[in-house]
């Protein structure tokens, strides 16, 4: 009985080691690994965009949160560019994950928008999808709605 014990205590400490944080596991997409003209690009892009899209995050969150979660431009992720008019068109529809966070990087979700930007230059929030929920650590649970202020 305490060999199995043993064993089991064993096979649970290595996957807890082997098997990655759930709040770690940003997407799917890969992320790159060095510098270049078409990364600059996006990052440029996500500065533009980033205002348009902590907008949305502070309107979706704001039902369960106390104060906004952010976003920064490297928790942005391009899923998809489609141009609405064709070759040459400058009406984008781009779609992103993104991944909020309160404090020191304790993400509170994966959320998915597709932003259509044009002439202006706008940028115009068309579709929000909330995908995943990350639990907050117990020190920052006081930030949710309907929990009292003190730690």
């Amino acid at each position: 009985m305490k060999n199995k014990l043993k064993i089991i205590l064993i096979l649970f400490s290595l996957m807890l080691i082997i098997s990655p944080l759930e709040t770690e596991a940003h997407s799917d997409i890969p992320k790159p690994q060095q510098d270049s003209t078409e990364l600059q690009l996006q990052d440029m892009l996500m500065l533009f965009l980033r205002p348009t899209i902590q907008d949305a995050v502070n309107n979706y969150y704001s039902k369960n949160f106390k104060e906004p979660p952010l976003v920064f431009p490297y928790d942005i992720d391009v899923v998809q560019i489609k141009r609405k008019n064709g070759f040459r068109g400058f009406a984008f529809l781009i779609t992103v994950n993104v991944m909020p966070f309160v404090g020191p990087h304790n993400y509170v979700g994966m959320d998915r928008m597709t932003l259509e930007v044009s002439a202006g230059p706008t940028a115009k929030l068309i579709k929000y999808n909330h995908l995943k929920d990350f639990e907050l650590p117990p020190n920052w649970k006081h930030i949710l709605r309907g929990t009292p202020n003190s730690l």
